[in-house]
């Protein structure tokens, strides 16, 4: 069934992961008239209840600190079981038990409890990510670790030490991988992957890197995603921001060398006309990465023999070109329907067709425009995706150092999503230049172009933000969302090397300086691993 685990590890994580669980139950059908073209046991799992229904939650580790949860249990009504007595034999004296206030569930919470119209979220009902939860988990699936508390101001939860201490305590007393991710592991029939959220500027990029390397050591040859969130820089003192800059180096050192594919996610410095956000909440900047990365993987989960199915590691090697670039920028545009122009990609014009963004955005160059100046088109390529993911406060930094150049693209993967405007089978199907090997457009550096389509919609929920002008509550959304391996993330590495070159200890200055330096030469143009294949 090519099942795929996801980790969530982290409030920021976990608010990612609850838009993503949210897009997945919507896309269940319930009458014999309708069905999904996705196959729900890729995240899925069946079960059965404590009163012997059967269930279907998802694959899922969730992980948080204390008092990160709000008012979700870890007993709901799918497994309402009695709580474990308190153990007597140890204490001959009377038993005392205290109990922490429990979190009140919001209304929109308390309506899905009572089958009732639920009521209209917003920035101030939504005090943790399970305020806005549809999905019902499995007591399996929740993980809390009360060695933190979240937002604790004695005890911050920010450095990547002490993420790496607090993992390597549990796993010598639990070893987590036996007790939380081995039973979802031993379930699947033919496991696609292992897909991983979380920060990495804080705490939970330690033990992000730890579990990492458990994963590494049991599940070598498997697929790993990671999906690396990281804050905005630019409203943070500067004492922080340098430390949330060396948490980040140290991730990208120790975990983008182990994963298949580590995605960095931020919001966009600048936003489409269209997106109408609060940055300061979670709810809404999650909201909108989940719209991204929900798109660019829906090919992995659909039905088997449906022509845009794609693997995880089928893209990943379509991104991979040299065999050491595992670091891809996101990108992703709100579509009204695919343009039939054709995208410039470090200079070559045999791509696949481009599609712009029909958007109030004046950045944008509309197809008037581009038809009457292919100057115009150019400049802007590869900017047909108005929103860039890719971290851009260190690339502001080495703005004068390349930025203003060109970036080359290596290998790039985009998928579209929407309904089907008459598009044939083979129109769907992954548009790659006819007439040229791997090998020769790798020669001729040309980037290899890996493109799908879907004709499923992006769901925009009632726990959805209404963040974008073009989407309505309860309507579908189509999206085109891109991954790319690209010169931009040699700019950003060596930015970041140099900035927290000066802030880490002399003891690991030199060893990170020299693993970043080494990773940012995988993404530099005309750089070649030496490796001999493809080349037949």
């Amino acid at each position: 069934m090519h099942e795929i685990l996801t980790l969530q590890l982290g409030q920021r994580s976990n608010y990612l992961a609850t838009h993503f669980w949210n897009a997945q139950e919507s896309y269940f059908t319930y009458s014999s008239d309708q069905e999904s073209p996705i196959d729900h046991d890729v995240h899925f799992r069946p079960g059965i209840g404590a009163d012997g229904t059967e269930t279907f939650t998802p694959r899922t580790l969730i992980y948080d600190l204390k008092g990160g949860f709000g008012s979700l249990r870890k007993i709901n009504a799918l497994y309402e079981i009695d709580e474990p007595g308190v153990p007597q034999g140890l204490w001959n004296g009377p038993t005392v038990v205290h109990r922490q206030t429990p979190i009140v569930p919001n209304e929109y919470q308390q309506s899905l409890e009572e089958g009732s119209a639920p009521p209209q979220l917003t920035t101030e009902s939504v005090r943790y990510w399970s305020d806005f939860n549809r999905v019902f988990f499995h007591p399996r699936s929740i993980v809390q670790l009360n060695e933190y508390e979240l937002n604790s101001s004695l005890m911050p939860f920010e450095n990547w030490d002490t993420g790496e201490s607090l993992f390597s305590s549990l796993d010598k007393e639990h070893d987590l991988l036996d007790r939380d991710l081995r039973p979802f592991a031993e379930e699947a029939d033919q496991m696609q992957g292992i897909q991983i959220f979380s920060g990495t500027d804080d705490a939970w990029g330690g033990f992000a890197a730890r579990y990492m390397d458990r994963i590494r050591d049991e599940y070598g040859k498997t697929t790993v995603w990671f999906w690396g969130s990281e804050d905005v820089l630019t409203s943070i003192p500067r004492e922080k921001r340098v430390l949330k800059m060396c948490n980040t180096a140290r991730c990208i050192s120790e975990i983008s060398t182990q994963a298949s594919l580590f995605i960095p996610l931020t919001l966009p410095s600048r936003l489409p006309t269209y997106v109408n956000m609060n940055i300061r909440s979670s709810w809404h900047v999650s909201g909108l990465l989940s719209a991204a990365m929900e798109s660019m993987t829906l090919p992995s989960r659909l039905k088997s023999g449906t022509p845009s199915r794609e693997l995880l590691d089928h893209t990943g090697n379509a991104l991979n070109i040299n065999g050491n670039q595992t670091i891809a920028r996101l990108r992703m545009s709100i579509q009204q329907k695919p343009e039939a122009e054709s995208t410039r990609i470090n200079g070559d014009r045999h791509q696949p067709p481009d599609i712009r963004a029909q958007s109030r955005d004046t950045r944008m160059p509309t197809r008037n425009q581009s038809k009457a100046s292919p100057e115009a088109g150019d400049k802007d390529d590869p900017d047909v995706f108005d929103m860039d993911f890719f971290p851009a406060n260190i690339q502001e930094v080495a703005g004068a150092r390349g930025m203003s150049k060109k970036p080359h693209v290596f290998g790039q993967a985009e998928n579209w999503r929407g309904p089907d405007n008459g598009h044939d089978e083979e129109e769907l199907a992954d548009v790659e230049d006819e007439g040229f090997t791997r090998a020769r457009r790798r020669a001729l550096g040309l980037p290899l172009v890996h493109k799908t389509r879907v004709p499923v919609s992006f769901p925009t929920l009632d726990s959805f933000p209404r963040i974008l002008v073009k989407a309505q509550s309860g309507s579908s959304t189509s999206i085109a969302t891109s991954l790319s391996t690209d010169t931009t993330v040699a700019l950003r590495i060596k930015a970041l090397r140099s900035i927290v070159g000066r802030a880490v200890s002399i003891n690991e200055r030199e060893a990170l300086g020299n693993s970043l330096g080494e990773i940012a030469e995988a993404y530099e143009e005309g750089y070649d691993s030496g490796s001999d294949e493809d080349d037949d």
